[in-house]
């Protein structure tokens, strides 16, 4: 059967049809996952069209994978980050969505007080478990939709439940039904799906949902989730590692539009980010992330690496405040007590800071020969230079430039004898022993005893 698509304007193929295989023995994927060996990655090179969604958005799991791996944020933590969500997500509620736990006295209490807010977005959505009680509580606690686990792989299927395909896929629709009679919009997080039976499970299994969604009227999403992280997103690889594979799958084969589809990654072969933005790519209109990538082992989908990477393929930010990234990360660092490590892109302290003298020189003369963008302006967080033994005079010109705000005239370029005095006093550290860069209070010192006269400018 051919059906035209308006939206590639081709002719497409229409008859595949995918009945659940509900095999005697697990599919394991033993070719591609050998235990004993690092995963293989095939490729097939078959070839899917890239397909972005009209919109795309992103949703959060700060309090909910964001907590499986570190202490539980206190209701005032989560207040308070919910708070920096909303601001950062703008007027058009770019981050759409911030599940939350539901099983505490103090997950509920951090719930009521989000709820409190009043905001559009993001809107507080529940994960719990798969079983009616649990979402008669959600619907008690004022929640339009929660999310659960609906596994996929035979890993999950056959060795966690010791049950077979059928089994329990009849349980999972059994539970969904449940959540649809009270008032629940299920979303159904397909875990393990990077090891699924693609073709044999979770197609099938997707067209069972969909088939419930037309009977009830209840919208119900999918979550891809890539639960170990080996996900690629090369092109020509094969399923069920292939990303684009996945995301087409699901929409071209299963019939889900992209606003019923969400990837959530995890970073565990350092993939993360570009997975997510694959899938964006690919179809999904959601990608569900946690600040600073904190997350279940090597964690999820950096929320504040989404924010910048819609920018790159929106080429706008869509009202979201990207200078929250920033505020966000001195609330961890100094709030929370989180140490974030100093190099990590976009929120670590040094990751717009330059040690190499060369580099310094490039920066002094034009920073955009060194920096990413205009981080000041985007992120609050001006260029900034290292002072230590590689820095040269180019590089304490510019901390000088940058520590007392010098602009236009009032610059200190490097050849100025203050800077050559200054540079004097450095080096005589390092001659004396000295391994560790020089902090700022030590710099500034050491300007106001060398060259008290710099100060000046500032006026």
């Amino acid at each position: 059967m051919l059906e035209f698509n308006k939206r590639t304007n081709t002719l497409e193929q229409t008859q595949y049809r995918y009945s659940l295989q509900d095999v005697a023995e697990p599919n394991l994927y033993r070719e591609i996952y050998n235990y004993e060996e690092i995963p293989k990655c095939a490729f097939n090179h078959r070839r899917v069209p890239m397909n972005p969604a009209d919109e795309i958005w992103i949703t959060d799991t700060t309090f909910r994978d964001g907590q499986q791996s570190r202490a539980p944020y206190t209701v005032e933590q989560i207040v308070q980050l919910y708070d920096f969500l909303h601001k950062m997500s703008g007027p058009n509620g770019i981050i759409r969505q911030s599940e939350f736990f539901l099983y505490s006295d103090k997950d509920k209490e951090a719930v009521y007080k989000c709820q409190e807010k009043g905001y559009r977005f993001p809107e507080v959505t529940g994960w719990i478990r798969a079983t009616k009680k649990d979402f008669q509580l959600a619907k008690d606690m004022g929640l339009k939709e929660s999310g659960f686990l609906v596994s996929c792989s035979d890993y999950h299927i056959f060795k966690k439940f010791n049950k077979t395909r059928k089994q329990v896929m009849d349980d999972y629709l059994s539970v969904i039904k449940d959540a649809i009679d009270v008032g629940i919009r299920p979303r159904c997080h397909l875990e393990d799906i990077t090891r699924a039976d693609f073709y044999g499970f979770v197609v099938p299994f997707a067209l069972e949902l969909r088939k419930l969604m037309d009977e009830s009227g209840v919208p119900i999403k999918i979550r891809a989730c890539d639960t170990l992280g080996y996900g690629v997103s090369y092109p020509g690889a094969a399923l069920p590692r292939s990303v684009p594979g996945i995301i087409y799958g699901l929409r071209h084969h299963a019939g889900f539009p992209s606003e019923l589809i969400e990837w959530h990654g995890h970073n565990d072969f350092y993939k993360v980010v570009d997975n997510a933005a694959t899938a964006w790519l690919y179809g999904a209109s959601s990608v569900n992330c946690s600040l600073l990538g904190i997350g279940e082992r090597t964690g999820n989908t950096p929320l504040e690496a989404m924010v910048v990477e819609y920018a790159q393929l929106r080429g706008t930010t869509d009202g979201m405040d990207t200078t929250v990234i920033t505020e966000i990360a001195e609330y961890y660092e100094k709030e929370i007590g989180y140490s974030i490590p100093p190099r990590t892109p976009f929120v670590g302290r040094h990751f717009n800071v330059t040690q190499a003298g060369i580099h310094a020189d490039g920066l002094l003369k034009n920073e955009e020969i060194y920096n990413i963008f205009n981080t000041d302006k985007i992120l609050n967080r001006p260029v900034g230079i290292a002072i230590n033994q590689v820095c040269g005079l180019a590089g304490i010109a510019l901390w000088i430039n940058s520590y007392l705000g010098l602009e236009g005239s009032k610059r200190i370029d490097k050849k100025d004898e203050r800077v050559a005095k200054i540079k004097e006093w450095v080096d005589s550290q390092y001659q004396n022993g000295r391994t560790t860069s020089i902090s700022d209070d030590e710099m500034a010192k050491a300007l106001s005893e060398q060259a008290p006269e710099i100060f000046d400018l500032t006026l």
